[in-house]
């Protein structure tokens, strides 16, 4: 019953937030910003907001919190601003939402990590980054859209009570480790030494580039960290959930949706896609842009 008295609270707010109005008053950014970024949030915009210490870059895109529904875009493990492209303000823009996305600690133009991760980077992410952003931004109940890593702190950040998302789309979660997961790790590292793939991911890490490589792979390779598992948060996602998996997915199977599906039963849908890999958004656009349109505009 809880989960359907959630969804039904998404639904009533949702169709009130979906009424569009034509004269909206743009209302401040985050309050403590510095002055350089105390601006409006009007149209599309990039600035840097500092968050447990650390000064994270983000974009913001569409209308402020206080007229619209905002999405919250979480990248990939290896991801950035840059590496979305325009699918966040596309998508935005046809369901007439903001939009905040922004590069995690030691990503893109944020600060660049000084210490190795630990094997819990991604809960204090969900548990303690996600929600002090959320609330500096002032956005109530974030629609969250997670790309694999970002999927995973989506999960953890809606089931742990950390947040009160009104819906998460999950693009390639992780819920656990799978052998074919180290195994294209492993294999990612060698040719970030033996290709041009340092070369292309500097285009969006700048000098962060080295060190949130090694940090990252690194976590992923070691051998305590094929026990992580999500699992026990599944139960207390009571938000409704799309899941868009590539049958392609060379960093997982489909064995992360079915876990995923029988944990969150009817207040979770997926869809599999042929002919797509890790990166739904990018190998099938459209579809991928259509499919969350679609979910998003079945909540009101």
């Amino acid at each position: 019953m809880r989960g359907v008295r959630a969804v039904q609270q998404v639904r009533r707010v949702l169709r009130a937030f979906f009424t569009f109005r034509t004269n909206r008053t743009p209302a401040p950014i985050a309050h403590n910003c510095t002055d350089r970024t105390s601006r409006t949030i009007a149209n599309p915009m990039h600035d840097f907001i500092t968050v447990d210490g650390a000064r994270l870059e983000y974009a913001w895109h569409g209308p402020s919190p206080a007229d619209a529904p905002t999405m919250v875009f979480l990248h990939e493990g290896l991801g950035s601003i840059s590496q979305w492209r325009r699918f966040p303000a596309e998508l935005c823009s046809r369901l007439g939402c903001g939009g905040l996305v922004y590069s995690r600690y030691g990503y893109g133009k944020s600060d660049a990590w000084t210490a190795p991760r630990t094997t819990r980077f991604m809960h204090h992410e969900a548990l303690t980054v996600l929600p002090r952003l959320v609330d500096m931004f002032g956005i109530r109940r974030p629609i969250i859209v997670g790309h694999s890593d970002g999927a995973s702190i989506a999960l953890i950040y809606a089931g742990s009570g950390a947040g009160d998302p009104y819906a998460l789309i999950l693009e390639a979660p992780h819920v656990f480790v799978e052998d074919v997961t180290v195994k294209s790790i492993a294999e990612l590292r060698d040719l970030y030494r033996t290709s041009d793939l340092r070369t292309r991911l500097t285009r969006h890490h700048g000098t962060n580039v080295d060190a949130m490589f090694q940090y990252w792979t690194d976590v992923w390779l070691r051998p305590e960290f094929r026990k992580w598992n999500i699992e026990r948060y599944l139960p207390d996602v009571t938000c409704p959930t799309l899941i868009i998996q590539g049958k392609q997915d060379e960093y997982g199977t489909d064995r992360q949706v079915n876990t995923l599906l029988s944990a969150l039963g009817g207040r979770c849908e997926s869809v599999l896609l042929e002919r797509c890999g890790h990166s739904p958004h990018l190998d099938q656009r459209a579809t991928v842009e259509d499919l969350m349109i679609r979910f998003v505009r079945g909540l009101e």
